[in-house]
């Protein structure tokens, strides 16, 4: 899997207002030129936790563009101008047992699910806490993913190496 325009990634989360805005953000500035993301909800909160947003903010990223939004934009189902995607990941467990959409092209995909920092109930420090854990966690994973050598991996080896990936806590390994 080697190609010359980047490669699509999509995030997938019940809410789409934190992990999987989190996701896109992170494999935005990791994967550039490699990697194009966008994130989608199966039920969009409607708008991006503002624990996030802070975060993100407070780590340079832009958000001006980021917003949650339905899984259908990125189904040809419902919309003809959708990206063919060439990958589909998980970031929670909800999002993992639903049925999802038929997506364009054939994505390969993985379940990569993380606590849910936006449940988390306390003080406001304990939130930023969770929110920043699941930031780790996320760039953690991501890393790893965009150092794969995906042009020598087969099908399997590499659907193995993404399944590995969410189950991934520390720091990135080497690829």
């Amino acid at each position: 899997m080697t190609s010359a325009k980047p490669l699509n990634v999509l995030f997938l989360c019940t809410g789409n207002s934190a992990r999987s805005i989190l996701a896109e953000a992170i494999m935005n500035r990791v994967g550039v030129g490699k990697f194009k993301a966008w994130s989608a909800g199966s039920m969009p909160a409607g708008q991006v936790n503002p624990h996030a947003l802070a975060l993100l903010e407070k780590l340079n990223y832009p958000t001006a563009d980021l917003r949650s939004k339905p899984w259908d934009e990125f189904s040809r189902a419902t919309n003809p101008q959708a990206p063919e995607l060439d990958f589909v990941f998980t970031v929670c467990d909800n999002a993992a047992g639903e049925v999802c959409p038929i997506w364009p092209g054939q994505p390969m995909s993985a379940h990569w699910g993380l606590p849910d920092p936006a449940a988390v109930e306390g003080t406001e420090a304990e939130k930023a806490i969770a929110f920043a854990d699941a930031y780790r966690m996320l760039n953690n994973r991501i890393n790893i993913f965009v150092n794969l050598p995906l042009a020598s991996l087969d099908s399997m080896s590499l659907q193995k190496r993404l399944n590995e990936i969410g189950k991934t806590q520390g720091e990135p390994k080497p690829a």
